[in-house]
């Protein structure tokens, strides 16, 4: 009975710490964006500048660029694609392979390509602001090169659908008349006049379309990996159920080469995505698999509007691979192997269904892309990836690893070592501190390949850790499940177990535990706040980037068209309140041990720049050793190359001081 009630006076603290901590946070801040911040805040927290010989290192690491995947123009003479070699992304074209690049867009905004007009004479493409992630959509015409302004709206997200093959029409989506809930419109290009095709209650949008419009499958989310999919007529306004209804199972889907049947890649019948046929027949629907049991995801798909031909990526323990097939027979197709690449996936397929593009990523170079015809079976580079003043061999390939939980689980992770501090058999390491980089998500992955980041750590002498940890992606529904809601309580520790596990297996030379450093954005932002609170000590410093510090002011205050999306991985912020608190980093800020870091854009609008700041407040009035660092000119991530320097050269900076 004594420790009983020992164990309930404990709770009962940890309860009324919780309740205090949840009124101190709910009262110091509401919603997201810059205006939720003060003046004074930012210029209190703005970026420090680095020292000279840093600055000039990673500028050398991040003009390492790689030119978008491109698409090209109907005669195939010409491709556009996006680039960000100036130091924000902006569109260029290139005048056939490896010619001279030309510049199309400039400015401070990011700008995107969506799609080229199938006459060849203008561009569709989408503007941001500062990472507001509400970009509106723009015409570039290619003969005078100027831009006009199609659709935009303050705190509206529109996202571009496609264009009719007459070049006169285009089908969007937007939030306008409610922030949680999108609407399908069409607009005449002639005079930008905008008709309503569909409006829907929740997160709607269009997944593939039929004969110029008139048929569209509509998806909606109803979570992170929930979704149910609808034929819709626009003539006649009918609906049709086509899948996903009533379910919670994740689907992507599109039409197939067949009349009245469809495309569908899905876990729901096995641990693992395949892709089926689906057929409706008086009512009832046959669903028929047609890739086979792999034992690994098929981690998306491609059909060309042609319907001729179906391209799938295999995800292979976080290595990427292509397969193609016939869209009516379903029978293999070859496409071309790069033996040695980390990944090779596809891009876009022209509108005649000719060429494809097909990018390929090794762990030696940034992505190269190239166009496959596929009658010629000939493959073509465009353009050539730049790395001045960098030698791109000395670039250190991850090894896939794993390390075992508390309760004999293995985490798949990926290493990079430096020249030296790999231990093996014969010797322990020599003095390499560690750097642990959780994902985002949380339903991402880890991959091997091309980092200029990890490289950036591995030239200052750290080794670059990066788990998948339960409930990662690519491993099996299994594994990704196994941390929706309050599930994550039981697999946590995940984290600090990477830190008990290299103290153990990864020592010094004479004996001694290296230190270790644990860093990571948005839910590797938050899983590296749990890290230095609720497993204080585990790790010696810690650098959370655009994490979230309080899962219910988090759901509370992110953007509205998201929230439903993160309740179904999270939970809701009434029904599990006590859940999220515990499972908040801000419950167990007292506990803190080691120098933290914290990272955040002002214009966030998936975790609001509030889960910072409040953090830091706590850190202040108690009197705990942090640093907080917010870019007024950034949403979730740095975009601009200047602000990417900026945010990485601190945390190198903050590492080096506090782990060598």
């Amino acid at each position: 009975m004594e420790e009983k009630g020992v164990e309930m006076n404990s709770w009962l603290k940890i309860l009324s710490f919780v309740c205090l901590v949840s009124t101190v946070v709910n009262a110091q801040y509401k919603g997201h964006g810059v205006d939720s911040v003060t003046p004074e805040t930012l210029k209190k927290y703005a970026p420090p500048a680095l020292s000279s010989e840093m600055a000039n290192k990673l500028k050398k690491m991040f003009d390492i660029s790689s030119p978008g995947m491109g698409m090209l123009s109907p005669d195939k003479k010409t491709m556009y694609f996006s680039w960000r070699v100036t130091g924000q992304s902006h569109v260029w074209k290139i005048d056939g392979p490896k010619s001279f690049p030309v510049q199309l867009t400039s400015g401070t905004d990011a700008v995107s390509i969506n799609e080229i007009a199938p006459n060849g004479k203008f561009l569709i493409i989408s503007k941001d602001v500062n990472g507001q992630e509400n970009p509106g959509l723009f015409k570039l015409d290619l003969k005078t090169g100027l831009i006009e302004e199609l659709y935009r709206k303050p705190q509206v997200q529109v996202g571009f659908d496609f264009i009719t093959d007459d070049s006169e029409y285009i089908y969007f989506t937007a939030n306008d008349k409610k922030p949680d809930s999108y609407s399908v419109y069409k607009m005449k290009l002639a005079d930008k006049s905008v008709e309503t095709i569909f409006d829907g209650e929740g997160y709607w949008g269009v997944a593939d379309q039929l004969k110029n419009g008139q048929s569209l499958l509509l998806m909606k989310l109803n979570g992170a990996r929930q979704s149910e999919f609808f034929d819709f007529d626009t003539k006649t306004k009918k609906m049709t159920p086509v899948i996903g209804q009533g379910e919670k199972e994740e689907y992507e889907v599109s039409y197939s080469a067949t009349a009245g049947s469809y495309l569908v890649l899905t876990n729901k019948f096995g641990d693992f995505k395949k892709l089926y046929q689906l057929k409706w027949k008086d009512g009832k629907s046959d669903l028929k698999p047609i890739t086979a049991e792999l034992g690994h995801d098929v981690s998306g798909f491609t059909i060309d509007e042609t319907r001729t031909r179906i391209i799938y990526n295999i995800n292979r323990d976080g290595y990427t691979e292509l397969r193609a097939m016939n869209a009516k027979s379903f029978k293999t197709i070859s496409i071309p192997q790069f033996p040695g690449a980390d990944h090779v996936f596809t891009g876009k397929t022209t509108r005649d269904g000719k060429v494809t593009m097909v990018g390929i990523v090794t762990s030696k170079a940034p992505r190269v892309s190239y166009s496959y015809n596929w009658a010629t079976q000939k493959l073509t580079q465009w353009v050539v990836p730049s790395a001045p003043e960098v030698d791109l061999s000395k670039f250190v390939i991850s090894e896939l690893m794993h390390y075992e939980t508390r309760d004999h689980v293995k985490i798949p992770m990926f290493v990079r070592f430096p020249e030296g501090c790999k231990p093996t058999a014969a010797k322990k390491t020599r003095d390499c501190p560690v750097v642990v980089h959780f994902h985002g998500g949380p339903e991402a992955q880890s991959e091997p390949g091309f980092s200029t980041v990890a490289q950036a750590f591995i030239n200052e002498g750290f080794v670059f850790v990066e788990p998948n940890v339960r409930g990662s992606d690519g491993y099996g529904k299994s594994w990704l499940n196994l941390d929706n809601g309050p599930l994550r309580e039981n697999v946590i520790s995940d984290i600090e177990d990477a830190s008990i596990w290299i103290k153990k297996n990864w020592k010094k030379s004479d004996g001694q535990i290296s230190k270790i450093g644990v860093m990571g954005w948005s839910y590797g932002g938050y899983s590296t706040l749990l890290a230095m609170t609720r497993y204080a000590g585990a790790y010696d410093a810690g650098v959370a980037l655009v994490g979230m510090s309080n899962l219910v002011s988090f759901l509370n205050n992110t953007a509205p068209y998201r929230r439903a999306l993160r309740v179904s991985e999270y939970g809701d912020p009434e029904k599990d309140k006590e859940s999220l608190l515990r499972l908040s980093p801000v419950t167990y800020v007292k506990n803190v041990k080691s120098p933290l870091m914290i990272i955040q854009g002002a214009n966030d609008p998936r975790v609001p720049v509030g889960e910072a700041v409040q953090m830091q407040q706590i850190f202040d009035k108690k009197g705990i050793p942090s640093q907080l660092i917010i870019f007024a000119d950034e949403g979730h991530g740095s975009s601009k190359k200047e602000n990417q320097i900026l945010e990485i050269g601190n945390m190198i900076e903050f590492f080096k001081k506090h782990l060598k």
